[in-house]
């Protein structure tokens, strides 16, 4: 699965057991403009470097694959949790960084027209 967004927050890598680390990216997707959405994606392992270039404002794609599973707590209660583990982003443009557009110089329409005008009026 793909999804297009703006880079909301990139935190740090942690080491969540011993063998096991992970790194989140927060992506705000607007849909409807009024109510943007806040996505929380999962890098895991050797997927947090991924990240490492991906600053908050960048617009992005992100490929991830949905996961779901269940959990059992004490008293026998069964709960189900997703998450958005991702394994590809791509910058599709640099917010932090952005530069000015560029555009053709100005024309000056004050001026008579020269010689090899060809216009019919």
């Amino acid at each position: 699965m793909e999804i297009k967004g703006k880079v909301h927050e990139v935190s740090a890598t942690m080491q969540v057991t011993e063998s096991l680390k992970k790194r989140e990216l927060i992506l705000e997707y607007i849909e409807n403009p009024q109510y943007p959405e806040y996505l929380k994606f999962e890098a895991i392992q050797d997927r947090c470097a991924l990240l490492d270039n991906v600053k908050t404002g960048d617009d992005v794609e992100v490929f991830f694959n949905l996961k779901g599973r269940p959990w059992t707590d004490k008293t026998g209660k069964k709960t189900y949790f997703n998450s958005l583990q991702l394994w590809k982003v791509n910058a599709l443009s640099a917010g932090t960084s952005a530069t000015a557009p560029e555009y053709a110089a100005p024309v000056n329409l004050s001026a008579a027209p020269g010689e090899d005008d060809d216009l019919p009026f």
